[in-house]
């Protein structure tokens, strides 16, 4: 079977490597412009990919894949979507307390299927060559070292207490392994604000709206509304719209935002982002408040739109890093994503620690007050 969804794959690809080549020169012309005579980017895009950010070890500087190693990329995508998506048992038990070992999404305990999950079905071109990540520099496809002063400041905060502690590899195994440090000890669920962005609601996962943007595990859609002095980007994972304001000047530095500030202005067909002005943890969390990104829109085609950003941020990194990946365009709309409506999730998360913390303590499971508070 393994074999025979390669060569499906594998056809496919060369048959939409062939179509792309054919197509090239005709779409070249056949990007739409406004009456400024600008490309047209409005409307929406799929940028689901099976391209990683950072380059497989085994590739090393290699930035392309040949059409069979990206049919096997598509293969093994496909074999594996099979798999999960089998009937699931219904008399199945409960996950282990701990979890399951599986990883991703399901977060330690199990998911019962891929339905929600929308991560692309191949890897990406770019001029009609499959890329291998969607770093390009460095050359070997990889971030930057860290600075040494980011890994001092990191550890400081680790070793003061002001960092919610977490397990190798972020692992939980279902105790309230805080309280390892003292029953007074701080953890990671003592109230809601210390849970990530994401988890509350307030900014998308993966940083879907960035700056940098970047694709997720699902909601991978971005709808681009284009006027002469606006640009707005509205983002489909949570409710993000990234408004980019034209040919105009930064805020002043001590208004800052979640998604940066960010301006913009054309370039001959490329439309060049630069956002500055982040909060301490902008919604691109590896980067700090003194990152600067530096985005490129331009249309390889009518129907693709090519994504490039540069990520410089000197007090996390040794260097900038610069990233790029297609956005196709999709005839599909961007729909409300209501997250937190009706949705318990954050109660349960901290009622589940107050819980696992009485039963560290020894105490009933109606537990006592807590003296973390």
């Amino acid at each position: 079977m393994r074999n025979q969804i390669k060569n499906v794959c594998l056809g496919m690809l060369s048959l939409t490597g062939l179509v792309l080549a054919q197509l090239a020169v005709a779409q070249g012309n056949d990007i739409k412009r406004t009456a400024s005579g600008h490309p047209d980017l409005s409307g929406t895009y799929d940028v689901s990919t099976l391209t990683p950010m950072t380059r497989p070890r085994e590739y090393g500087d290699k930035m392309f894949l040949t059409n069979d190693e990206a049919a096997a990329i598509a293969a093994r995508a496909l074999e594996r979507d099979i798999e999960r998506n089998q009937a699931s048992d219904p008399n199945r038990t409960a996950p282990p307390q701990g979890g399951d070992g599986s990883t991703g999404a399901s977060g330690n305990v199990g998911g019962y299927n891929t339905f929600w999950i929308d991560a692309g079905t191949s890897a990406f071109q770019i001029d009609g060559n499959w890329r291998t990540s969607i770093i390009i520099d460095p050359p070997d496809g990889q971030f930057p070292p860290v600075t040494d002063e980011r890994r001092a400041a990191r550890r400081e905060a680790l070793g003061a207490g002001e960092a919610a502690p977490v397990r190798e590899g972020g692992a939980n195994d279902g105790t309230a392994y805080w309280l390892d440090a003292g029953l007074d000890a701080p953890g990671p669920y003592d109230n809601p604000e210390q849970r990530p962005f994401a988890e509350r609601c307030l900014l998308s996962f993966s940083s879907t709206g960035g700056p940098p943007m970047m694709p997720a595990l699902y909601n991978n859609h971005k709808r681009i509304v284009q006027s002469e002095d606006t640009v707005i980007i509205q983002i489909e994972m949570v409710h993000e719209a990234r408004i980019v304001r034209m040919n105009a000047e930064h805020d002043p530095a001590h208004i800052t935002k979640w998604l940066g500030d960010s301006i913009g202005w054309w370039e001959d067909d490329t439309l060049v982002v630069e956002t500055t002005n982040f909060r301490d943890m902008p919604a691109y969390s590896q980067g700090s408040a003194n990152m600067k990104v530096t985005e490129r829109f331009r249309m390889e085609s009518g129907d693709k739109l090519i994504y490039t950003f540069t990520v410089d941020d000197p007090t996390v990194w040794s260097a900038p890093f610069t990233g790029e990946y297609s956005w196709p365009r999709s005839p599909n709309k961007v729909f409300e994503y209501a997250c937190h409506e009706a949705n318990y999730a954050l109660e349960g998360i901290m009622k589940g620690a107050r819980m696992l913390e009485a039963e560290f303590r020894g105490e009933a499971p109606e537990g006592v007050p807590n003296p973390t508070r």
